[in-house]
């Protein structure tokens, strides 16, 4: 127990009344912090003040140009079309988007770069030039005001007479400048403005892109409808009043057996004529736009081709349904044309026609077991083929080695008729 207890004071000895001290400290520390921070208060409101003060001055302003900057557009785009007669168009094909989607757009971007930057610094470059106006008319008009105040002015005063003549001079000059200057920031301000407040270079190029799809479709769709039509024309007129007058012909030339010799003779030349004429008419009217094509669709005509030809044609359509009739009749005469050169320069034995929509492609594969050797710069009407092709957006490749076989692959657009 002895042990204990000694064992007990020498380890408790050195803290004895160190929690008087410790509370001695807490107390002092509390109360000198109390009067610090009482003495530092008014500091802490005056800075925290101006924080906010700062923060209010440049975020409201900013939140306020930022949420009107659609609206400081138009403006800027009247100022600019009613003062010099520069129309700056919309970055936007449609209506304006959104202000959410406007902030994200790019072309938002932009604008509120002019507005919180160029814009700025070009007002104040304006007023710089406003200064030099008002500074150059007062030079400049100091010499009339002068000489109509007094007439004795010149007289009286000789020396400075002669520095307002200067004044005048440098003052009509500096008008001068001041004109130029003018000139030359609204030149700046204008080239500025069309760049961030319309539309940036690459979205003009792709709405001219736009629009010259759009019209060369319309002059595709158009071409292709005149050529129906002078098809109907010659199939519906022309053509018959040859058939009929082929008709007369013949039972003129049955019938009228007691003419003399020369005349049956002309009466049967005639006859030929007009069937020939025929022939020909038909297959003018079938090479401008066949009309099973347009009544039966592309896989009946390409049956009409491929049963005319004059080797083993195979084939394949497989279309979910009618297409367009300008898309038809570029695969159409594609087709025919790639048949006839079969015929004329490949000396094959047979041929292969398919086509079939993969998703929004129209595959379109012309083979046959020839020699080869077709180019597209040939002569061969590959080139045309090609070109025609390219007016509706397809292209056109030539798998043609040396020896055989030749491939012709033609991609179009998938376009379902619409009724």
């Amino acid at each position: 127990m002895h042990t204990t207890a000694r064992l007990r004071y020498l380890l408790l000895a050195p803290f004895k009344g160190s929690g008087r001290q410790v509370s001695f400290l807490v107390t002092g520390a509390a109360i000198q912090l109390g009067v610090l921070f009482v003495m530092c208060l008014p500091w802490m409101l005056v800075v925290m003040t101006a924080m906010w003060a700062i923060l209010l001055a440049v975020f409201v302003p900013l939140t306020a140009v930022v949420l009107a900057g659609p609206t400081l557009t138009e403006v800027q785009r009247g100022r600019f079309r009613n003062w010099l007669g520069v129309d700056i168009p919309s970055p936007y094909e449609g209506p304006r988007p959104r202000r959410r989607d406007w902030l994200q757009s790019p072309a938002g971007r932009r604008q509120l770069t002019y507005h919180l930057l160029k814009g700025p610094l070009l007002a104040l470059a304006g007023a710089f030039t406003l200064l030099i106006w008002s500074v150059a008319a007062t030079a400049a008009s100091i010499y009339a005001v002068i000489s109509l105040v007094s007439l004795d002015w010149p007289v009286d005063h000789p020396v400075y007479y002669t520095w307002e003549l200067y004044v005048t001079v440098a003052g009509i000059a500096l008008l001068y400048a001041a004109r130029w200057l003018t000139d030359a920031l609204a030149r700046l301000d204008t080239r500025t403005a069309t760049v961030l407040l319309g539309p940036s270079r690459e979205e003009q190029l792709a709405r001219r892109v736009e629009d010259l799809t759009e019209s060369r479709t319309g002059l595709v769709d158009a071409v292709d409808a005149e050529r129906r039509r002078i098809e109907r024309d010659l199939h519906d007129g022309a053509q018959q009043r040859l058939v009929s007058l082929a008709v007369n012909l013949g039972l003129a030339k049955a019938t009228l057996t007691d003419l003399p010799e020369e005349a049956r003779q002309v009466i049967g030349e005639a006859h030929r004529e007009a069937k020939e004429a025929i022939e020909e008419l038909s297959g003018l009217v079938r090479g401008l736009h066949p009309a099973v094509l347009e009544d039966r669709g592309l896989d009946a005509a390409l049956s009409g081709i491929a049963a005319r030809a004059p080797l083993p044609v195979r084939v394949k359509v497989d279309l979910p349904s009618r297409l367009s009739p300008t898309i038809e009749a570029v695969a159409y005469f594609v087709v025919s044309e790639a048949l006839a050169n079969v015929v004329k320069h490949a000396e094959a034995s047979r041929a292969e026609v398919t086509v079939e929509c993969f998703g929004t492609t129209l595959l379109v594969v012309i083979s046959d077991d020839g020699v080869g050797g077709a180019e597209p710069t040939g002569g061969t009407g590959l080139a045309g083929l090609a070109k025609r092709v390219a007016s509706v957006d397809g292209t056109l490749s030539v798998d043609s080695p040396a020896g055989g076989p030749t491939v012709i692959t033609v991609e179009l657009p998938c376009v379902p008729c619409v009724p």
